[in-house]
């Protein structure tokens, strides 16, 4: 099942995520957290992963209008967007807001969920 929405990109991992993130901004997405998997599994575990890190988004005025709701949504957010290493280069991908909201038998969500999905569509489709 296709849950995102990715594209690659000739970049490294750093700019990669520079990239996501001036575009997150342009879409009105802040970042809470960014958070290097790579590093938390060699430090947790003594593993070798691939460079992976999840950036957590939030559209401020939309997480609350879905929170007006559904006041237990904040367990799905903030919205993730992944920027990871694949073959020297780098994938970014955006959760598939509209698609994530179907696990809630909310219908005053879709409209709302469809605004999130289309910025972070536009997010990936503009880097």
């Amino acid at each position: 099942m296709e849950y995102g929405h990715h594209k690659t990109l000739p970049l490294g991992v750093q700019p990669a995520i520079e990239r996501a993130k001036e575009a997150l901004q342009k879409e009105g997405f802040g970042v809470l957290f960014e958070l290097d998997l790579q590093a938390k599994l060699r430090e947790k575990l003594g593993v070798a992963f691939r460079p992976y890190v999840i950036l957590g988004a939030c559209n401020p005025a939309l997480a609350y209008q879905t929170l007006q709701a559904e006041i237990d949504i904040g367990l799905l957010l903030p919205c993730n967007v992944i920027v990871y290493e694949q073959d020297g280069q780098s994938v970014v991908a955006a959760i598939d807001a509209a698609k994530l909201m179907t696990v809630v038998n909310n219908p005053q969500l879709a409209a709302t969920a469809g605004q999130v999905d289309e910025k972070l569509r536009r997010v990936i489709d503009s880097l």
